[in-house]
């Protein structure tokens, strides 16, 4: 269960400004079903040019709802220049504060304004800025650069709190971690060379793997996994939680598991399912 303020409760149970403003001047709309979140955000200017009206359509969970009801709250009588300095940081300070993990709905519901000020000026066709880094939530490198240098990130897993990339199957996390590197100007670690491990020292690294690595991002969608046993290069696991359950279990454990225990302990490990 999220630690979610009273003022995220309010606005998640009783959401202001839910719907669609008719004959909107500006339409915004950011992410997709099959991520789990998307947001429509309208609104409509008054004959000063401040937005009177503003409304919001919402799939997602509580956080993104909250997120949604303050935005239309806060950008009311605003000008559209005044509505752009909205930042997703200004959207959890006016909820008293966002999980750390839910950080992603705060910003997706500025991009949503963004979008919904670029079609108001004609703008609405411009294609997606940046080369996508995340396949999995189509996130592209121009959006992480943003959040780092907005919100002074320096984690992966921070990255993922507030734009999704990273958080499924994980082939992009090299990829952050050099976006990350190259703003805040950090050396990268040189990679030494891997020497032959014994058994015994290649279980300790693969249940360090496991216990750094992959069970945080397997956590944070209520997931987890245990390991059962190693023999020769296969690692016999369980998924546990909604990892179980899940019909994309088979893609976590091979496409995201295996992928990151042969980068960090041998290219030569399978990942079974027991």
């Amino acid at each position: 269960m999220w630690d979610y303020t009273e003022k995220v409760k309010e606005h998640f149970l009783n959401p202001r400004n839910v719907g669609v403003v008719e004959n909107a001047d500006g339409i915004g709309e950011v992410g997709s079903l099959a991520c789990g979140d998307a947001l429509k955000l309208t609104f409509k200017l008054d004959t000063n040019k401040r937005i009177q009206e503003a409304k919001f359509q919402t799939f997602g969970c509580a956080s993104a709802i909250a997120s949604s009801s303050a935005l239309t709250e806060m950008i009311k009588g605003l000008t559209l220049e005044e509505a752009e300095k909205v930042t997703n940081e200004d959207i959890a300070n006016f909820l008293g504060g966002l999980p750390k993990e839910k950080m992603h709905c705060s910003v997706m519901g500025r991009e949503a304004l963004e979008k919904a000020i670029s079609h108001y000026r004609g703008e609405a066709d411009k294609k997606k800025l940046g080369e996508i880094v995340c396949e999995c939530f189509g996130v592209t490198d121009a959006e992480i650069e943003k959040v780092i240098k907005e919100n002074h990130l320096s984690k992966i897993e921070d990255i993922t709190s507030y734009t999704k990339a990273g958080g499924g199957c994980g082939k992009c996390h090299e990829k952050i971690q050099e976006i990350i590197n190259t703003i805040l100007k950090i050396e990268p670690v040189k990679k030494e060379a891997k020497v032959k491990l014994t058994n015994l020292q290649k279980i300790r690294l693969i249940e360090q793997t496991l216990e750094r690595e992959i069970r945080p991002v397997l956590k944070k969608d209520g997931g987890n996994i245990e390991l059962v046993d190693v023999e020769g290069d296969n690692v016999y696991v369980k998924l546990m939680g909604t990892c179980a359950k899940c019909k994309a279990s088979q893609f976590t454990l091979k496409n995201y598991v295996e992928n990151k225990l042969q980068e960090l302990v041998s290219n030569q490990l399978t990942v079974l399912e027991v």
